[in-house]
């Protein structure tokens, strides 16, 4: 392992630079109602726009992932927050020529670009690599915490800066400070973020075929689909709910969805705190059940104070499984972190483009609060996922014969 001012260094620049890359979930979501009377979209095209930034964010978590498993972390990170860049960029010109009287057919090419800016999300397992490396083993559920709960501050922080930008500045000079941002965000990842050297470099084995043929790397999908995916899917769909629910002010909804966004971020770092602890299974199943519970009340809420309270129990359950779920990862699967993050971060981010336009189509225009016992099933189903992944013989997997297998009803 690296010495603690290695370790230090290498927590602060990833997080940095995912961070900047991870606003990009909040690129529409303030916007949406606005373009929603623009552009005459529907629904379930709402509920595309909102999330299509995670659709990208999820899928080049994958490739990405495996690409800083083999060849070290720097690169994959700074080409990914180049692409969200040139996205953003792209974005500002749409706005500096079309906005807001010329909007119609222009839906799909708000979908590429915020396809692209989406790239950014996905330097989550490339961090994860990182960090991981750097950290002990006794820390690791703490720092990779660290460094995703910190990260994801970035969608609520954008999801109440921006609509106030709009009022105070106007939409073309917001987007544009944001992509100037990040450009400087970049410069400095790229100056102070150390190139790290992959420990045991695996160039004859790909990291992500053997993620994929550890069974672990299934249930941990599914258990980060609806927590992370969950809050992505929130983050992107909270301010419309506000405003369609109960008519609340946009930059009043965008204060309330940073509020789920910090609650959900910092609770991410007690999650892996916990996890280093206890038994990272006893974490997930409470928080599940925060989650399942949360949800059902909120559909059942008829007053803001009611719907807040019962969406902060869901922040909290949501990140707290977060932290867990990452620390089972380095021991689970050992030999493939990098790759398995790519797999679990990327198809778990997918609930953030999945589980929106499902809760549109069950909220109705007006963002309905039934529309969050989508996350109350998925919840009671994560605890059938749960107990496979606590199953004996997933810690015969051939991944981990060469390794101690890890209890995980045990302190690590």
């Amino acid at each position: 392992m690296v010495n603690q001012n290695s370790f230090a260094k290498t927590l602060a620049w990833p997080t940095l630079g995912f961070f900047i890359g991870f606003a990009g979930l909040s690129i529409y979501g303030p916007l949406v109602p606005k373009f929603v009377h623009l552009m005459h979209l529907t629904p379930l095209d709402a509920g595309l726009l909102a999330a299509v930034a995670n659709l990208s964010g999820s899928l080049l978590r994958l490739p990405f992932g495996a690409w800083a498993d083999r060849r070290g972390f720097k690169i994959p990170f700074l080409t990914l927050l180049t692409a969200a860049v040139l996205g953003l960029l792209g974005i500002v010109w749409v706005m500096a020529t079309h906005y807001p009287h010329h909007m119609n057919g222009l839906f799909p090419l708000l979908l590429i670009l915020g396809f692209l800016v989406g790239a950014g999300i996905a330097t989550f397992p490339v961090g994860i690599a990182q960090v991981s490396q750097a950290a002990p083993h006794t820390r690791q559920g703490t720092a990779l915490a660290l460094y995703a709960g910190l990260g994801n501050l970035a969608p609520g922080i954008f999801a109440l800066l921006l609509p106030f930008a709009f009022a105070h500045i106007g939409l073309i000079p917001a987007y544009s400070l944001w992509a100037l941002l990040m450009v400087i965000g970049i410069g400095i990842y790229a100056r102070e973020s150390p190139s790290v050297a992959l420990l045991k470099p695996n160039k004859t084995t790909s990291p992500f075929l053997t993620a994929l043929r550890t069974a672990a790397t299934w249930p941990l999908t599914y258990l980060y689909f609806i927590s992370f995916g969950g809050f992505l899917a929130l983050v992107a769909w909270l301010p419309s709910f506000w405003v369609g629910t109960f008519h609340v002010p946009l930059v009043k909804a965008g204060l309330f969805t940073l509020l789920f966004t910090l609650t959900t971020s910092l609770i991410r770092i007690v999650g892996g705190w916990l996890a280093d602890r206890i038994s990272p299974m006893f974490v997930i199943a409470g928080s599940l059940l925060a989650i399942a519970f949360g949800a059902a009340f909120v559909t059942q809420s008829g007053t803001v104070t009611d719907a807040m309270i019962s969406i902060l129990i869901i922040a909290v359950g949501m990140g707290i499984q977060n932290g867990a779920v990452f620390k089972i990862v380095p021991f689970r699967i050992p030999h493939a972190v990098g790759g398995a993050a790519g797999i679990i971060g990327g198809l778990g981010a997918l609930g953030g483009f999945i589980i929106p336009p499902v809760m549109a189509m069950v909220g109705g225009v007006h963002h309905a609060p039934t529309s969050f016992i989508i996350l109350t099933i998925l919840a009671l189903m994560g605890l059938g996922a749960l107990v496979y992944l606590n199953r004996p013989s997933l810690n015969a997997s051939p991944v981990l014969k060469s390794e101690t297998a890890l209890d995980l009803d045990l302190e690590s």
